[in-house]
């Protein structure tokens, strides 16, 4: 078991229950899409992933370690374990997709030896050899986010979290990224992406977690509800 959610609950300071008494249960490789309206939760239980919030009452295990009780020196270790995709891409506009990618790595303590063999490898698994001397500008939106997934993926992270990873891109270069993150999958990160798309996971048939008000109203192992 990867991830471990036990009762857990978020109450923001103005009083706005985010997250009412959620447990749930991830297992190593798995795909779970996160689906709801704006304001389910979806948000805020991505961010108790990296422990960016912490939860009101509950405990959040990680690779069976407890968030909840973890000392803050232990973050920087949590979220080495893990890659972050973004809607909006969050690139730095000043570095090419190389630099990009070696500046995830750099902020972790990589070595250079272990930077310089490891961004071709991801630049190639997300299809983008020949652009590595490219800034962000000279990129399409489907491009810069595979930026953003070989970003993701250079420290060999367990888990993959996608918060909106195609919410800026048309069908067909959102189905792209589909594949990409699917083959992700495939060698073995687990993926967590949220996602309005329904298309999108309609075709997928992955297992699809549903929240509403801050609650899961459904956990279907392919999408069978969204048929």
């Amino acid at each position: 078991m990867l991830v471990q959610f036990y009762n857990v609950s978020k109450i923001y300071p103005n009083g706005v229950k985010a997250l009412d008494d959620i447990s749930l249960k991830i297992d190593r490789g798995e795909f779970l899409f996160l689906m709801g309206p704006s304001g389910a939760g979806k948000s805020t239980l991505i961010k108790m992933l990296f422990r960016e919030e912490l939860p009101t009452r509950g405990q959040i295990f990680v690779a069976s370690r407890s968030i909840v009780r973890m000392k803050r020196s232990e973050v920087p270790l949590l979220r080495r374990n893990m890659g972050i995709v973004f809607q909006d891409f969050k690139l730095l506009e000043n570095k090419t997709v190389a630099e990009n990618i070696a500046f995830a790595m750099k902020v972790v303590g990589a070595s250079n030896r272990d930077i310089r063999q490891r961004v071709p490898e991801v630049i190639n698994m997300v299809g983008l050899k020949g652009k590595e001397n490219c800034l962000p500008t000279e990129l399409s939106g489907g491009e810069q986010q595979r930026v953003g997934i070989a970003r993701a993926l250079a420290n060999q992270p367990l888990m993959l979290i996608a918060d909106e990873p195609t919410g800026n891109l048309d069908m067909e270069t959102s189905q792209e990224i589909m594949e990409l993150l699917f083959d992700i999958n495939r060698k073995g990160t687990t993926v967590i992406m949220a996602t309005h798309a329904r298309e999108l996971v309609k075709q997928a048939h992955k297992r699809v977690i549903m929240l509403e008000r801050g609650r899961i109203v459904n956990d279907t192992p392919h999408g069978e509800s969204l048929v």
